[in-house]
């Protein structure tokens, strides 16, 4: 089974999450921002993770703590379930629409961390909260994941609806750079080790 468990503790959040990521997109989520959840729940169904989280941040200062460290705790675990990464197709991209959005991501377990991040929002309030706080939710998850991530919104009209189709094209990417490469049984690169 290619799963992780996560614990992280600071003085700003209390994260314990349990991820398999080979699931059926199973989720049981509360980080205590009702937005927050329903854009992961979602990531967990359309990546067919399993996704078992539970976040106590210091939400009177505001939802960024909360956010960016889950997204570390997130990229820790995809890290640890991808175990050293033999077998696996190592890329791919998806395009996802909602609506009138329409979002792309590509995803590379590269072992190397990069985010590139062009989401532009006509809204900058979705849920109650800032859509800008989520290039830091994806930032600290592609770095913490050791993972190349590009996600581009392409065109959209209501904030919910693009940030709704980046967090789904990111998971159905994830999902499919993770899939075993039957004709690839060691590590997907030239050099050995991803």
């Amino acid at each position: 089974m290619r799963s992780a468990s996560i614990k992280r503790e600071t003085k700003e959040t209390s994260i314990n999450l349990c991820i398999d990521i080979d699931g059926g997109g199973e989720y049981k989520i509360d980080t205590g921002i009702g937005f927050f959840d329903h854009m992961l729940c979602l990531f967990a169904r359309h990546g067919l993770f399993d996704l078992s989280l539970t976040v106590k941040g210091d939400l009177k200062v505001d939802e960024h703590h909360t956010i960016e460290d889950t997204g570390i705790a997130l990229g820790e675990a995809f890290a640890q379930a991808a175990g050293d990464k033999s077998g696996i197709c190592r890329y791919a991209a998806q395009f996802v629409p909602m609506d009138e959005a329409l979002a792309f991501a590509s995803v590379d377990f590269s072992g190397r961390a990069y985010l590139e991040y062009c989401v532009g929002c006509p809204g900058e309030i979705v849920g109650g909260i800032n859509a800008q706080v989520f290039e830091e939710f994806f930032r600290a998850f592609a770095v913490s994941a050791k993972i190349t991530l590009h996600i581009k919104a392409l065109y959209g009209a209501n904030t919910h609806h693009i940030i709704e189709a980046v967090f789904k094209a990111a998971a159905r990417a994830l999902r499919f750079a993770l899939e075993d490469d039957p004709r690839n049984g060691g590590i997907p690169s030239t050099k050995g080790v991803l």
